[in-house]
């Protein structure tokens, strides 16, 4: 079973996590070139490493990107993607459930994209948003209906979101028993930087359709989402489904961390190539093949 590579971004896997310990920037930034060039690099490698993984079809590889908004989700996995084939990456973001999506269990949606043998998965948000969103708005409860879920304005239940958090720790040991690697970034974005990235949005016209005025209102819970983000990690970091929290107002260091973290993930799988098999000889397919382009 897959198992997490050593990164100093990398969660505790004992509950001691402590977000508000984390760094939100690295020191000692390298110059800006070498940063740019070092991530082509890695995200070269990452192409190879998908074929790799592709040819042996043992494996899939999920990665979970969470984040409080323009924390860098889609800068990130597209640099990071930049190289690698489009067919071996499967890409999905969620948003706000679909009505069809209600009539199942909240897991049910994130499911139907998990990546094939072979392919690599990308969630751009993910089923953590049930005990993330969920939780600082509760009230999004009474859309899925539970038979056993909080009533109508009522608070809702810390042993509910216990279960829940004990649902996804069963769902992701389920997936790495079944060949899925699973590595989760939270990128961690500062309540400073955020700011500024969002005025930022609101400077340029062509970024306006990013912003939105609940945007604005989440921030007014800041520390809520900080209690969520916290539980959520510390009680799901598991050595076959790990954390990294990245530091993420630098985002060009942001990507070459995420990226060094995905080809460590990689290259722990032994990935092995198919042995080839013939019913002929090489050398008798070699000389069929010429005189086929000599007729």
């Amino acid at each position: 079973m897959f198992q997490a590579p050593d990164h100093h971004t990398l969660v505790p896997f004992d509950g001691s996590f402590d977000l508000g310990s984390r760094p939100n920037v690295v020191p000692d930034r390298p110059a800006e070139g070498k940063l740019e060039q070092r991530l082509e690099e890695l995200a070269g490698e990452l192409d190879d490493l998908q074929r790799q993984l592709y040819a042996d079809d043992r494996w899939s590889l999920l990665t979970v990107f969470q984040g409080r908004d323009a924390a860098g989700k889609d800068g990130t996995i597209r640099a990071v993607f930049s190289r690698t084939d489009p067919a071996g990456v499967q890409v999905k973001s969620f948003h706000a459930p679909s009505d069809v999506e209600l009539q199942h269990d909240f897991l049910w949606r994130t499911s139907m994209h998990l990546p094939e043998r072979g392919h690599i998965g990308v969630f751009n948000r993910s089923y953590y948003e049930e005990v993330l969103v969920a939780r600082v708005h509760p009230e999004l409860l009474e859309a899925q209906r539970l038979p056993d879920g909080p009533a109508s304005g009522e608070p809702v239940s810390t042993e509910f979101w216990h279960e829940r958090l004990e649902s996804i720790r069963d769902h992701e040991l389920h997936l790495a028993r079944s060949g899925v690697a699973i590595v989760k970034f939270f990128l961690h974005v500062s309540w400073e930087e955020q700011r500024d990235r969002f005025l930022a949005r609101l400077e340029n016209p062509e970024k306006h359709w990013k912003f939105h005025e609940s945007d604005i209102r989440d921030r007014d819970r800041w520390d809520e989402y900080t209690e969520a983000y916290q539980t959520a990690i510390a009680t799901t970091s598991r050595p076959w489904a790990p954390w990294y929290v990245v530091p993420a107002d630098d985002k060009d260091h942001m990507r070459l961390m995420v990226a060094e973290v995905i080809l460590a993930a990689l290259r722990s799988l032994d990935l092995r190539k198919p042995e080839a098999s013939f019913d002929r000889p090489i050398e008798e397919l070699r000389a069929m093949l010429k005189a086929d382009r000599l007729e």
